[in-house]
C-alpha cells in the first residue's frame, strides 16, 4: 500500500497517528475528531488528498475512447471542466467511479488509489486499435483539500489569486491552472466551499504550513470520513459495490442520457425506460445513540404489522452534537424508503431521512 506525500512530514505536522484510507496510508487524526469536523462545517479545514490517484490519457482518440468507457458525457466536456462518472460492465454493474477532467491537450482521471490497479487494467483491456496513451501520474502529482465557509478567505490570504470558478451545478466540476509562490498548481472547485489543490509532492509541506498559518485546521481521515457520511456521499467499495446498478445509488450526476453508446448503456437505458429500480440509496437516523454496524439488516413492518427485511446498512457515523444520534447510509427497497418511515436496524429504532444529514447533524 502506498503512503501519501503528507505523512512523510507527520512528526512536524502533529498527526497523532496514521492509518489506511481509500487505498493509501495517510494521517488519521490531528486533534479531537469533533473539532476537526466542526472546522469543515463552520470554519476551514485542510486535509490530505494523496489517497486520490491521477491518471493521464493522451492520444488523438482519447475523448472518443473515454466517452465510450464511462457513464457520463466526455465528448462535450469543455476544457477546464470535469464530471463524475461510473465505469460499468456490460450487465450495467458498477466496476468503479472517477472524476474525468478535460485538460485541453489531455484528459485526467481522478480516482481513489484503492481503485487504481483495477481501473488501469480495464483501460488497457479496452485500448485495442485506439490512439490512446495511459500514464499513471500518482507519484508525480498529489493534492490537498480545503473546505469550509472560510475556505476561499484562507486561500486568498495564503497568496492564491483565485479565479472565478463557478460553483458546480449538476455535477460539473471546474479547474484552473494557477501559480502559488511561483509554483504551478491546479485549483479545483468541487462544491460551494470545497476546493482541491493539485501540486508536486515536494511542495506539499510548504503549502500545508501556509494554509495552517492562515487559520486552516488540520483534518485527518477519520473526520473526513465522518464528513463524507454526513454529506450523504457514497464511497466506492463501501457503499457502491459491483452488485449495484447506477440508478440504485441515487447518483444522477454520474449519468448522461444524451451522450451516445458506452459499456453498460443498454441496461441503464432499460432501467430508465421501465421506471425506477427496486432499491434506493438513502440515510437513516438511529435513535437514542444506539450503535449499528455496516452490514446490519433494515427491517420494516408492513400493513399487517409483519416484519420484513427491506435493506442493509453500508456506512455508519456518530453525530458530533453532544447527546446526538448515530446515522447510517444504506439501501432500502423503494416502496419502504419513504421519508420519516420508522424502521429497525439490528436492535435499534431508526428513521428514513433525506440526504445529506445536515439538519440531523448540526441543527
Amino acid at each position: 500500500m502506498s503512503t501519501t506525500a503528507l505523512p512523510t512530514y507527520v512528526e512536524g505536522l502533529g498527526a497523532s497517528r496514521t492509518g489506511e484510507y481509500r487505498g493509501a496510508t495517510t494521517a488519521a487524526t490531528f486533534s479531537d475528531p469533533n473539532t476537526e469536523l466542526a472546522a469543515l462545517h463552520s470554519r476551514c479545514g485542510v486535509y490530505d488528498l494523496g489517497f486520490r490517484a491521477k491518471i493521464a490519457l493522451g492520444g488523438k482518440d482519447r475523448v472518443r475512447w473515454l466517452n465510450g468507457m464511462v457513464s457520463n458525457n466526455i465528448r462535450d466536456l469543455a476544457a477546464g471542466h470535469g464530471v463524475y462518472a461510473f465505469i460499468l460492465n456490460p450487465q450495467g454493474h458498477i466496476l468503479g467511479d472517477l472524476n474525468a477532467y478535460n485538460r485541453g491537450e489531455s484528459l485526467l482521471v481522478d480516482t481513489d488509489r484503492s481503485q487504481t490497479e483495477k481501473i488501469l487494467a480495464i483501460f488497457r483491456k479496452y485500448i485495442i486499435m485506439d490512439k490512446v496513451e495511459v500514464s499513471d501520474l500518482s507519484e508525480q502529482l498529489t493534492a490537498l483539500g480545503v473546505s469550509g465557509p472560510k475556505a476561499r478567505e484562507v486561500l486568498a490570504a495564503c497568496g492564491f489569486e483565485l479565479p472565478e470558478l463557478a460553483a458546480p451545478q449538476a455535477g460539473d466540476l471546474h479547474l484552473r491552472d494557477v501559480k502559488w509562490h511561483h509554483f504551478d498548481c491546479t485549483l479545483i472547485r468541487n462544491e460551494e466551499d470545497s476546493y482541491e489543490i493539485w501540486l508536486a509532492p515536494g511542495e506539499i509541506r510548504n503549502l500545508w504550513d501556509a494554509l495552517r498559518a492562515e487559520g486552516a485546521t488540520p483534518v485527518g481521515a477519520g473526520a473526513l470520513e465522518t464528513h463524507r457520511i454526513l454529506s450523504g456521499v457514497p464511497l466506492y467499495g463501501v457503499d457502491i459495490r459491483e452488485r449495484e446498478l447506477p440508478q440504485e445509488t441515487e447518483q444522477a450526476r454520474a449519468l448522461s442520457f444524451t451522450k451516445g453508446c458506452y459499456i453498460g448503456q443498454e441496461i441503464v437505458e432499460r432501467i430508465r425506460a421501465r421506471g425506477n429500480v427496486h432499491r434506493m440509496f438513502t440515510g437513516f437516523v438511529v435513535e437514542n445513540g444506539v450503535s449499528v454496524a455496516p452490514g446490519a439488516k433494515i427491517i420494516a413492518r408492513d400493513a399487517a404489522a409483519a416484519e420484513k427485511e427491506v435493506g442493509e446498512v453500508t456506512s455508519v457515523a456518530s453525530l458530533p452534537r453532544e447527546g446526538g444520534r448515530n446515522v447510517a447510509l444504506g439501501y432500502i427497497r423503494r416502496e419502504a424508503g419513504v421519508l420519516g418511515r420508522e424502521v429497525t436496524i439490528g436492535a435499534a429504532a431508526a428513521k428514513v431521512v433525506k440526504l445529506p444529514f445536515e439538519e440531523a447533524a448540526w441543527g
